[in-house]
């Protein structure tokens, strides 16, 4: 969610219903040279509460200091990341690495954990390959060490984002501890977050992916928890406003050069399944401004009309 999962991302999701949002991943390390860029990822506004400030790094003193640090923006919560995949952390140590050194990941959270007077938790996969699935273990030695809480995703690290996520080893991280456990993989719309649970035990979902160009599921998942409804997607209109405002949001906390350009992903998200999308997305890879953006709103209806009268 690195790059996508911004304050603009996060507001519209707590309003589409998300119990509790998890910002971008943020360098340990970074802090420690008073990153301007580093600063912008810890914000934390009274509208996405309660939220998390996710931190990555493989020296437990840096992690505390980073902890501290990330303190005076606010946070509810502490999560340590030692699950992402990416090799630009886990080359570095961070990020799934840890799951090779679940020693030293109990460490780093014994450390974040005494360093800072709000919750701590951690996310982890399945383990760093098949012949090393480590999930219980490591889970155990997390919650021993003062995490309040785990995130538990269903695939090892070699495995990246396919195949399909193994949610059986989340009900067995479930059974092994006792503090809350959030599962996490192949969450792809209410009816899959309603089979999660069912055969996990897990204590919330997370939706990572699915939410790209699509708050709506958050909506969904409630709906059908609570009332048994699967609610239909959003009607053209709906999808065009609310992709309005997410893009003017991410205007006016990053200015519109710089928020035009991170828009041109999420266009080509909004965009999915409408008539037209591949031309869509090369559109959406050329706007500068909000008034490209507004061109944009009139081919869109354009194109869905054509559909419709043919």
């Amino acid at each position: 969610m690195a790059g996508v999962a911004d304050r603009a991302m996060r507001e519209i999701c707590k309003e589409f219903g998300a119990a509790y949002v998890v910002g971008e991943l943020t360098s340990s390390k970074g802090m420690m040279y008073s990153d301007k860029k580093t600063a912008a990822l810890l914000q934390v506004a009274d509208t996405e509460r309660p939220m998390a400030v996710q931190l990555f790094g493989s020296e437990p003193e840096v992690m505390a200091l980073a902890a501290q640090k990330a303190m005076a923006y606010h946070p509810d919560i502490i999560d340590i990341n030692m699950g992402c995949p990416a090799p630009k952390v886990a080359g570095n140590g961070g990020g799934a690495a840890l799951m090779k050194n679940p020693k030293l990941a109990g460490e780093i959270v014994k450390a974040v954990c005494r360093a800072v007077p709000v919750p701590v938790t951690c996310k982890f996969r399945k383990g760093w390959d098949e012949d090393s699935v480590n999930a219980v273990e490591f889970a155990q030695i997390c919650e021993e060490n003062g995490a309040s809480a785990l995130t538990i995703h269903g695939r090892t690290r070699r495995q990246m984002y396919a195949p399909s996520a193994d949610w059986d080893i989340i009900r067995r991280v479930k059974e092994a501890v006792s503090v809350p456990v959030i599962g996490n993989g192949d969450v792809t719309d209410a009816e899959s977050a309603l089979a999660m649970y069912r055969q996990t035990g897990c204590d919330l979902v997370m939706v990572g992916r699915a939410a790209y160009g699509n708050p709506w599921i958050f909506r969904q998942i409630e709906a059908y928890l609570t009332q048994g409804i699967l609610l239909p997607g959003p009607q053209l209109e709906e999808r065009l406003c609310v992709m309005r405002r997410h893009i003017t949001l991410l205007c006016r906390y990053k200015g519109e050069y710089t928020g035009m350009r991170e828009a041109r992903k999420h266009i080509s998200w909004y965009v999915k399944g409408l008539r037209g999308a591949a031309s869509l997305r090369v559109m959406a890879g050329k706007v500068s401004s909000l008034s490209d953006l507004s061109l944009l709103e009139q081919e869109i209806r354009r194109l869905q009309k054509d559909a419709q009268e043919t």
